[in-house]
């Protein structure tokens, strides 16, 4: 009777849980993205609970954390080693980690799910996490592709999820887009505008449309400079010159797949084009297939379109 009732509160409008100030964050995935999510959450002073599968993997993810963390204090303390060492310790001690999601959400404020781009994977997970997360707790997806609304179809509390999409790295990168669904209130999104600012963002909305607002430009351009070069109309290295000298792009189409990943290139174009199958805008590369089925994925794995030492 007490769990029906409870599911039944949960499944209220959460006019009554106003602006929900965030001070506890459980982060599940523990990969960079997840990694650079607690860094900066810890940072601004929230206590994080970080989450992954295995204490191995929560083990790299802090340390990734330690040597971003170093990097920063190598600027800001260049002529205080000490000073330098007490900040970095103090902002990984609020950054506890656990294997057990389901403990982890109960005393959470927000939910950030940063895990592989999966539908069904992240369905399941915030089906579980529902029913046990607080009823004022917002629970939020990092994709970057996948449909909000899709993953909030799974839980009871439709209105207490939204989107929260950092871009990697996450400490270096300012832009944070925040999405609604027609059933996201307006109380949820702007818990996650302010959260957004707190960790010193700068949030865009955006509703919930395929690869929101960065990605739905970036990787149709990505993808027609791949098929540029395939017709072989210029060289990979000429496309990227291009685009850096002539659009004032940082990093080519190229170089930036291999950055991102070629892996992520190609689950974001087919996610968008599960959802919108005519526009050949969101055709596939045979390229792109080839690389990634043989493994050669970018930076992360050595090779992707260049060779990285």
């Amino acid at each position: 009777m007490a769990f029906a009732a409870s599911q039944i509160v949960r499944g209220f409008s959460s006019s009554a849980v106003r602006n929900v100030v965030i001070k506890n964050v459980t982060i599940i995935g523990g990969g960079q993205m997840g990694a650079g999510i607690a860094q900066v959450a810890a940072s601004t002073g929230h206590s994080v609970t970080l989450v992954d599968t295995s204490d191995d993997i929560l083990k790299k993810s802090i340390k990734l954390i330690e040597g971003s963390l170093k990097r920063v204090a190598k600027k800001k303390f260049s002529d205080k080693p000490e000073a330098g060492e007490e900040f970095i310790k103090k902002i990984v001690q609020k950054v506890s980690t656990s294997t057990d999601a389901e403990s982890a959400v109960q005393g959470s404020d927000l939910v950030v799910e940063a895990i592989v781009e999966n539908l069904k994977i992240k369905q399941d997970l915030f089906s579980r996490l529902d029913k046990l997360a607080p009823s004022h707790t917002i629970f939020a997806s990092n994709t970057s592709s996948l449909s909000i609304c899709d993953i909030a179809s799974s839980t009871n509390r439709q209105d207490r999820f939204g989107g929260l999409h950092f871009f990697n790295p996450v400490a270096m990168m300012k832009l944070v887009e925040v999405i609604g669904t027609p059933a996201t209130s307006q109380d949820t999104l702007d818990s996650l505008l302010d959260f957004s600012k707190v960790l010193g963002k700068t949030p865009v909305s955006c509703k919930d449309t395929s690869g929101f607002i960065v990605n739905r430009l970036l990787v149709p351009c990505m993808m027609e400079a791949i098929r540029l070069y395939e017709r072989g109309d210029a060289s990979k290295e000429d496309i990227d010159i291009g685009m850096k000298l002539g659009a004032g792009y940082p990093m080519g189409p190229f170089e930036l797949a291999d950055y991102v990943g070629l892996d992520i290139v190609k689950a974001v174009i087919e996610a968008f084009k599960t959802k919108d199958p005519k526009n050949p805008l969101f055709d596939s590369s045979d390229l792109l297939n080839k690389l990634v089925a043989e493994g050669k994925l970018g930076i992360k794995t050595g090779e992707g379109f260049y060779k990285h030492k």
